[in-house]
């Protein structure tokens, strides 16, 4: 799982995605979107709900690391 923000010109706050894509997918899906003429970058998040920007609108997109989550308690 990997966290996505997403910043929108004109927009004040930014978009945080949680998608099941890997880093290099997300990085892939934005350069296919902004070589296309009027590109849509298009995101699934994890409860399967899409997030369409427009590419040209598309201010900076910010990549977390994946993250492979624990569940349950630990020892440290």
């Amino acid at each position: 799982m990997v966290q996505v923000r997403i910043g929108v010109q004109y927009v004040p706050k930014e978009l945080v995605v949680e998608t099941s894509l890997s880093a290099d997918e997300v990085e892939r899906a934005l350069t296919d979107a902004l070589a296309a003429e009027h590109g849509v970058l298009v995101l699934r998040d994890q409860r399967g709900g899409r997030v369409a920007i427009p590419a040209a609108r598309v201010g900076y997109l910010e990549i977390g690391e994946e993250e492979n989550r624990t569940v349950g308690f630990g020892t440290l």
